[in-house]
């Protein structure tokens, strides 16, 4: 009989509710607390690879995925006068199988609202650990207590922080930051995409919902600033100073920006932490490992996490000390392969003249050279480099 029954999990984006659906499988009693009013739409396509495929398989969920599915086509470089000046190679962004962030996170709650207690439009405020639990403030809920709490909510962790300390003791900035949101298809790119770029700037669009709509990313590169990751108005104020001047189709997007019901604006950053556990409490995704949206894995780390989380949980039949080491010996190592994908990120968004020439000379002949496979295959790889355990 486990001694662990009842589990809090911060964050009801992909990795929390992933880990909801192996808990309650388990014959846990899971709440999810979510500071959004209700599950976020929109966000950018996130994809999986190798191992998180059988996750996803396992959790019968990979054909409802499917129905979702996006798949980018072809994707060129242009200039200001939108002349072609190279391109990217076919399948470089979709992975085994691409969906929008907001389809897949609905997807799982779904999967999981009959079985979950969730509870929007709130936060944590205070974590106390004592002998037998964790007594959880909240800024609207009354005070609760759980055997374990379960931070999944994302770079930003009000979980880590609370737990483990200020976020700047952990946060690696990759020197970018990137602005997304929804827009007309208004260059009638079906599923295909575009990127233009400037010194220290990169701007895609891309076809998404069967072409139906857009998704605009807007990049620069800038050292860490200071704001309030809350306040949606002095994130598009700095997006506008930004690219203020720019040219090809910036000024349109900025005038779309304005409109979008759905803006996101973050810095490219990632987690790195000695340990993801600190007494009864732990972290999953990218509250954890972030690798960033550079390393393509992001989705799939949450994914596999959530499985192996959950399932040393359950064998460790209430030794949640036990559980959490397990959990971090398997997936250590396959979580800094995955950061390290995101290591050529000052080459996406180049800073300097040379690097900036350099960068368009290679998207010229990418789809020429080898190299092109290497990138393509490179991903899988380390998708597949971690061995799933078989749980009970």
């Amino acid at each position: 009989m486990k001694t662990t029954k009842t589990i809090l999990i911060s964050g009801a984006s992909i990795a929390g509710p992933a880990l909801a659906f192996w808990l309650h499988k388990y014959g846990y009693d899971v709440t999810i607390i979510e500071q959004a009013p209700t599950i976020r739409p929109g966000g950018y396509a996130v994809d999986f690879r190798g191992v998180a495929m059988t996750v996803l398989q396992q959790m019968n969920l990979l054909d409802e995925i499917r129905k979702c599915e996006t798949r980018t086509g072809k994707i060129n470089v242009v200039d200001k006068d939108d002349n072609k000046v190279g391109s990217f190679p076919d399948a470089f962004t979709s992975g085994e199988l691409e969906i929008m962030r907001g389809d897949l996170a609905n997807i799982l709650y779904e999967a999981t609202r009959q079985n979950v207690n969730y509870i929007f439009d709130d936060t944590i405020t205070a974590i106390t650990e004592h002998a037998n639990g964790v007594m959880v403030a909240f800024k609207e809920n009354r005070p609760r207590d759980f055997d374990l709490v379960i931070g999944a909510d994302g770079l930003h962790s009000k979980v880590r922080s609370l737990s483990f300390g200020e976020e700047n003791s952990f946060n690696t900035h990759l020197g970018l930051y990137v602005a997304i949101f929804t827009t007309p298809n208004f260059l009638n790119l079906n599923m295909d995409g575009v990127y233009y770029s400037s010194l220290g700037k990169r701007v895609g669009v891309f076809g998404a919902n069967a072409g139906a709509e857009a998704r605009a990313s807007l990049y620069f590169a800038d050292k860490p600033m200071h704001y309030n990751h809350r306040d949606v108005e002095q994130q598009k104020q700095i997006v506008r100073e930004k690219f203020a001047g720019e040219e090809w189709k910036v000024p349109a997007l900025l005038e779309m920006m304005e409109e979008a019901t759905d803006f996101y604006f973050d810095s490219i950053s990632q987690i790195k932490m000695k340990r993801w556990s600190n007494g009864r409490v732990a972290l999953l995704g990218d509250a954890a490992y972030c690798a960033s949206p550079m390393s393509g894995m992001g989705t799939s780390m949450a994914i596999i996490g959530a499985y192996i989380l959950a399932g040393e949980l359950h064998e460790a039949n209430g030794n949640y000390q036990q559980a959490y080491t397990n959990y971090e010996a398997q997936m250590r190592a396959f979580t800094e392969r995955c950061q390290k994908m995101a290591e050529g990120a000052h080459w996406f968004v180049p800073t300097t003249k040379f690097k900036y020439w350099m960068s368009q000379q290679i998207w010229k002949i990418l789809p020429y050279t080898p190299w092109k496979n290497m990138m393509i295959e490179m991903p899988t790889r380390i998708a597949n480099s971690i061995t799933l355990k078989q749980y009970a």
